[in-house]
This record gives structure tokens, C-alpha cells and sequence, in this order.
């Protein structure tokens, strides 16, 4: 096991037997660093640890036409090969710090992901500052982790799942970006070129579309250096974000043909923005409807009074440039008819006659207990507080977040579900 496998290993254990409520009272610092560079910091001394998350907004969004895919290859390939550093010197150097660093990108961002000990934190800061900086781009690891890509997408184009999906999103952003596959095709993998990579590197890791977030060991006039040095040297080009569409779904139901036994139901409509003043009602909402697993009325109609399906969820979508209302569920050919027409039953009674008292204190007690638990550990603290940053929640959400779910009513979900359904 590594140093930093036992570290986060004792650290988990720290958190673990922590109260409940304190991991929700977290102290928040937002530093600016001497480059202008800002970072929500929660500082952690006990182990000695820090995790970093940072986002650029952006993402496979910003993937030239006919070159889908260009981001998440771009990400794929961070690590392999930067500097001086070819791939495998990279991997060495890596696996040499005990460091984890990940990077992926998303169809609304790019996503790094940082873990390292206190005592290697100026060379993993170093190392990652290259991978974000300085990227290769050689043609072996191009080729290699290219292929691997296509590999995927051809599994893909025989996935329910994936075609499903696609297709929702294709009739819910016609003529959009999000109307096209996030990670490309394998068409538009195959013709991508190490320019193009480098295009999308200089594009969408903009500096001044950055959002950080630091957890562990490390103080916040420790920081501000090391925010300097991990991102002041990227550009901020300044390319256009796309416009934010409207979802036109109409209602129609699409039928994909493939040779399987169960059928795959992917369904939805237009969702709500997060920053809307209705996103929480209507969080507690998809909770009672289908988000909340086998304590929501859609499991309870089509899975347990009636068997058709292993499970069923909904969940909303507030994504950059346009909000989905989600669900999904899978169910024998000859059930699926039936099954979809319980989901809309059900659809049309939250709609008309909202929730019930006992179900909304059910959902409030779920959520706000459950809350505290996504603060057990410096990685987890650190991706919490990068998504609140995304969300422009602002610094005291954590603190506030169970009681705006707590004031939620009866009325407020009616309401809602009115309008959103």
C-alpha cells in the first residue's frame, strides 16, 4: 500500500467518527491568490493530505463541429506526456510522488482532480502544473489512447443506453451543441489531429473560467502560491460560450430497434435551472417522485406492485445551457408499453395533486440527514465545494442548504409541480 493509500485510508477513519452534523459545518475560505487566481479552501491539519478539484467551464461544449470528442481526448491525454516528460517518465513521476491526478472532461466542463501528502505537495504541484501547461500531445500516446476511445464508442453504438440518450438530447437540442455526442463519434475521433487537440487545450482551459477548490493540509497563505503557480501560466482566450437553448421535446415517443430482450425507457422533459428560486421545491419533488430509490412513488407502482422493472429513477439535469427533467428504467418488450404508461399515471398525478404531508417529511428527513455524508473526506469535502462554486450557490450554502429543504411545503411542491410537469 502507498503512503498516500494509508493516508487516505486514516483519513476516511478520521472523518468516519466525526458527528454527522459537524461535517455540514465546515469553515470556508475564499483566497485570492497574488495572480488573481481564487480557490474555496477548507483547511484539514489532522492527516496529512490535500485534495484539489478544479473546473473549467466549457467542456465537450466547446468541441468544433465535425470534431467531436477533441476535449475528452485532449483530457485523456494530460498525463501522458508533458514537459520533459514523455508518458511513461510521467507515469514514473507520478507513481514516484504516491500523487493521483485525474483529468476528464465533461459535455459543460473539464474537470481536474489532484490528491498528493503534504510533504510532496511543491513537486506534485509542479508535475501537475506541466500536465495542465506544458501537454505533448505525441503521436504514440495520441494513437494508443485513440483507439481506445473508438473501441468505446463502437460498444457504444450498440448500447440502449447510450442510444437512447442521444437520441433524448438530439430532440431536446435541435441544432445545438448538446445535440451532439459528448465524446464524439468514431468518425470524429478518428480524424482528430494533434493541432486540433492543442486548439481544444488553449480553448477550454481558460483561466478566467476556472473554479478551485482545496482541502486538507495546507494554509491559505500557502495557497495563493500555489494557485499562482499551478494555473498563471494559462491563457484566457476568451472563445465564445454557446447560447443556452430552450428544450423542444414535444411529447413524441421514439422507438430504437435493437435485437435484446428488455427494453430500455429513457424519458423526460424540460427542467429547471438551478439558480432557479423553484430548484429546491422541486428537488424535494423528484426525491418523492423517482429520485429517492425504493422509497419514491415510481418504484413503488412499477416495481413493487407490479414487478416490471429491477429499478426506476428520475433525477433533474440543470446542465450549463439548458435543463432536462430525466428518468429511466428498463423492463421486458412485451411490459414496456405498460410501464410507460404507469410513469405517465404517475407523472399526471404529482402534477395535479402535488404530495402529501407524510411524504414530504419522509423526503425532508432523507435528504437533510443524508447531506452530512458527502463531507467524509478531503476529496469528497473538495468535489462538494467545487460543485457548489459551479452552482454559484455561494460560501455559506453549506450551512444553509437542510434548512431551505426544511422550509419546503406542501404548497411550494404543488406549485412546482405544476409548473414543471
Amino acid at each position: 500500500m502507498s503512503a498516500l493509500a494509508r493516508c487516505l485510508g486514516l483519513a476516511l477513519v478520521a472523518w468516519s467518527v466525526i458527528a454527522q452534523p459537524l461535517r455540514a459545518e465546515i469553515k470556508i475560505t475564499e483566497v485570492t491568490s497574488p495572480g488573481g487566481i481564487t480557490a474555496w479552501l477548507y483547511e484539514e491539519h489532522s492527516i496529512p493530505v490535500i485534495a484539489i478539484e478544479a473546473s473549467f467551464q466549457g467542456g465537450a461544449a466547446l468541441d468544433p463541429e465535425g470534431k467531436e470528442g477533441a476535449a475528452s481526448l485532449m483530457a485523456a491525454l494530460l498525463e501522458e506526456g508533458a514537459g520533459d516528460l514523455d508518458a511513461t517518465q510521467f507515469a514514473e513521476a507520478r507513481e514516484s510522488l504516491a500523487a493521483r491526478l485525474g483529468f476528464s472532461a465533461g459535455r459543460d466542463s473539464v474537470t481536474v482532480s489532484a490528491r498528493m501528502l503534504s510533504e510532496t505537495r511543491d513537486e506534485v504541484v509542479e508535475l501537475l502544473r506541466t500536465a495542465l501547461v506544458e501537454p505533448r500531445f505525441d503521436t504514440e500516446p495520441i494513437e494508443r489512447v485513440r483507439a481506445q476511445m473508438i473501441s468505446a464508442l463502437a460498444e457504444d453504438e450498440t448500447d440502449p443506453r447510450t442510444l437512447a440518450g442521444r437520441e433524448l438530447y438530439a430532440q431536446a437540442f435541435p441544432d445545438h451543441v448538446y445535440a451532439r455526442p459528448t465524446d464524439g463519434t468514431s468518425k470524429s475521433v478518428a480524424g482528430l489531429t494533434a493541432d486540433d487537440l492543442r486548439a481544444v487545450h488553449r480553448n477550454v482551459l481558460d483561466r478566467d473560467r476556472l473554479q478551485v477548490a482545496v482541502v486538507g493540509d495546507i494554509t491559505e497563505a500557502e495557497l495563493g502560491p500555489v494557485l499562482d503557480q499551478l494555473f498563471g501560466d494559462l491563457a484566457a482566450p476568451g472563445v465564445p460560450l454557446p447560447e443556452v437553448a430552450v428544450p423542444s421535446l414535444a411529447g413524441a415517443q421514439t422507438v430504437i430497434d435493437l435485437p435484446i430482450p428488455q427494453s430500455v425507457v429513457i424519458f423526460g422533459h424540460r427542467g429547471i435551472d438551478r439558480d432557479d428560486p423553484d430548484f429546491i421545491p422541486a428537488f424535494v419533488l423528484d426525491h418523492i417522485l423517482g429520485g429517492g430509490g425504493f422509497g419514491s412513488r415510481l418504484t413503488e407502482e412499477v416495481r413493487e406492485k407490479r414487478g416490471l422493472t429491477y429499478g426506476i429513477y428520475t433525477y433533474l439535469a440543470p446542465d450549463d445551457y439548458g435543463a432536462l427533467f430525466l428518468g429511466q428504467f428498463s423492463t421486458a418488450n412485451e411490459r414496456a408499453a405498460e410501464a410507460i404508461a404507469i410513469v405517465r399515471d404517475e407523472w399526471a398525478r404529482m402534477a395535479d395533486g402535488g404530495v402529501t404531508e407524510e411524504e414530504l417529511e419522509d423526503a425532508k428527513r432523507y435528504l437533510t440527514g443524508a447531506y452530512p455524508l458527502r463531507f467524509s473526506g478531503n476529496a469528497r469535502i473538495a468535489s462538494q465545494l467545487l460543485g457548489i462554486q459551479l452552482a454559484e450557490l455561494g460560501l455559506d450554502y453549506v450551512r444553509e442548504r437542510n434548512d431551505l429543504v426544511e422550509a419546503v411545503t406542501v404548497e411550494d411542491i404543488a406549485r412546482v409541480a405544476q409548473r414543471l410537469l
